[in-house]
C-alpha cells in the first residue's frame, strides 16, 4: 500500500513513512540495519549516498530497494570507460523539420539516479554529475535544465585498488553527503539469503510505500529539526579540527559542516526526536567526513584509516 501525503506531514506521521521506506528496504537487505538506516539518513537530509565496498556484497541490491520503496522517476546509469557526459547530462540534436536544436535529456533527469560503478567511468564522465549533484540542474550548449524534485543520486564503487577503477575527483566526492561501506553478511543473514535468493529475486517483492510528494514533506520535516546553536557550534568545531590534524593533508570543507547538520537533523528524525543532540552529530562523523579528507604522507606509511583518523578527533572537541 503507497502511503500519500500531499499536506504537511506531521513529525509522527513522517516517523511511520520512514519506518515502511525501512521495512521494505530491510526485506532485501538482510542482517544490515545500520547501513540502511544510513541510506535513509541521506534520503531525508537531501544528500546523495556513496555506497563504496567489494563486489557481491549487496551495494547495488542496498540502491535499488530503496529506489524502488518510493513511487518516482527513477534511472541506472551503468558506468564503463567508454561512457560519455552526453549520456549523463543529455544532448541537444539538430531538428531539420524546424531548424532548431532540440534538447534530448540524458539518464540523469529522474528523482532517483542510480550510478553504478561510478568509478569506472573516466574522470571526465564522472564530472559530469557535479553540477547536478550540486545545484540540481544541468547545464548542456550554455542553456540550464532544472531536474525533477526530490533529486538524489545513489551511487556505488569498488575500491579504487581493484583493477579497471579510477580514484572520485574530489570535488565529487565532496558533494556526497555520506559515504558507506556495507560489509559481509553475518552467518545467519547469509544463510537467510541463501534461502531467499533461491524463492525469486528479493527485489521482485518490493513495492512502493511512498511517492515523491511525499518524499518532498518528508525533508520538508527535517529541514524543520531545531539544532541549537552550540550544536551548531559543535559541528563547526568538529569540521574545524580536522583541518588541523596533522594526520590529514586536506580537512573537511565547510560544505561538509552544512553536511553534517543536515544529517544530524536526519538522524534525530530516525530516533524520534525534534532537536539535534551532539550525540548525532558523533555518530555521524565517520561517514559524513572521511570521503572528504586527504591523508598525511605520516597516515599513509602507519596505515592509518580516515574513519580512525576521524574518531580520533572527534574525542577531542569538547561536547556542548
Amino acid at each position: 500500500m503507497t502511503i500519500t501525503q500531499d499536506a504537511a506531514l506531521r513529525p509522527d506521521e513522517a516517523r511511520d513513512v520512514v519506518a515502511a521506506i525501512s521495512r521494505s528496504v530491510e526485506g532485501v537487505i538482510s542482517g544490515k540495519p545500520g547501513a540502511v538506516r544510513l541510506a535513509l539518513v541521506a534520503l531525508l537530509a537531501e544528500g546523495h549516498l556513496l555506497i563504496e565496498d567489494v563486489p557481491g556484497v549487496g551495494k547495488t541490491m542496498l540502491a535499488k530497494s530503496l529506489a524502488r520503496s518510493i513511487d518516482c522517476s527513477m534511472n541506472r546509469i551503468q558506468f564503463t570507460p567508454d561512457l560519455l557526459p552526453s549520456d549523463v547530462t543529455g544532448v541537444s540534436v539538430f531538428d531539420r523539420s524546424s531548424n532548431t536544436f532540440e534538447f534530448r535529456p540524458g539518464a540523469v533527469f529522474a528523482n532517483i539516479v542510480l550510478g553504478d560503478e561510478i568509478n569506472r567511468a573516466s574522470p571526465k564522465t564522472q564530472s559530469a554529475l557535479l553540477e547536478a549533484m550540486e545545484e540540481q540542474q544541468v547545464t548542456v550548449d550554455g542553456q540550464t535544465y532544472a531536474l525533477p524534485q526530490p533529486f538524489m543520486v545513489i551511487a556505488t564503487q569498488n575500491p579504487v585498488e581493484m583493477e579497471g577503477t579510477y580514484p572520485l575527483p574530489e570535488a565529487q566526492r565532496d558533494r556526497f553527503l555520506l559515504q558507506i561501506q556495507i560489509g559481509y553478511p553475518d552467518r545467519a543473514a547469509e544463510v537467510a539469503m541463501l534461502d531467499s535468493h533461491d524463492a525469486a529475486d528479493p527485489l521482485d517483492s518490493v513495492s512502493s510505500v511512498t511517492d515523491a510528494s511525499t518524499l518532498r514533506s518528508l525533508r520538508h520535516v527535517t529541514r524543520g529539526i531545531f539544532a541549537s546553536p552550540a550544536v551548531k557550534q559543535y559541528v563547526v568545531d568538529v569540521v574545524g579540527a580536522t583541518r588541523r590534524e596533522p594526520m590529514l593533508r586536506l580537512g573537511a570543507s565547510p560544505r561538509a559542516s552544512v553536511h553534517l547538520l543536515q544529517a544530524a537533523r536526519a538522524q534525530a528524525l530516525l530516533s524520534g526526536r525534534d532537536h539535534v543532540l551532539p550525540d548525532d552529530v558523533q555518530q555521524l562523523c565517520g561517514p559524513v567526513l572521511s570521503h572528504r579528507v586527504l591523508l598525511s604522507p605520516e597516515a599513509h606509511l602507519n596505515h592509518r584509516a580516515p574513519a580512525a583518523i576521524i574518531a580520533d578527533v572527534v574525542t577531542h572537541v569538547p561536547v556542548p
